[in-house]
């Protein structure tokens, strides 16, 4: 849960510093992908708690702030591959526990849309160029409610 809220909390900063820069879609997607954090972190919470466990609150790892937007996808990247790993490594300690196993596994799923989601933004980036890509990033989400 520690890294979990950490990695919320630096989507939702992220979030902000895209919005600084007027890319509406980015700041939108790192807000809700803020959101979406905290829920599992609840849900996860709440079984701990259903099973008679104890809740704790860890001091959290510094998380670094990106202005380039290459380097930060690149570092979700890193991130969510070595999650999904971890994740992965540990299901088997969850088989006893089918809600608990069920939750790990669609919180598995959740991150692997994530991490195809920032592999195909690093491609598009490669394959259009940076500049036409962040176009597609000022106010897409923006524009879609009009």
């Amino acid at each position: 849960m520690t890294g979990l809220s950490a990695q919320s909390y630096g989507h939702r900063v992220q979030g902000l510093v895209f919005g600084s820069k007027g890319l509406g879609a980015l700041a939108d997607k790192y807000a809700a992908h803020a959101e979406e954090e905290m829920g599992w972190v609840e849900k996860f919470a709440n079984r701990i708690l259903d099973l008679g466990g104890e809740l704790q609150v860890e001091a959290t790892p510094e998380t670094k702030v990106y202005t380039d937007i290459v380097e930060y996808l690149k570092s979700e990247k890193k991130v969510s591959e070595e999650g999904i790993a971890q994740v992965t490594a540990m299901m088997p300690l969850f088989a006893d526990d089918f809600v608990a196993y069920e939750d790990m596994k669609a919180y598995l799923i959740d991150e692997d849309v994530d991490l195809q989601e920032t592999n195909q933004d690093l491609d598009l980036i490669e394959l259009i160029g940076l500049q036409n890509w962040l176009v597609l990033k000022l106010n897409a989400a923006g524009a879609s409610a009009e």
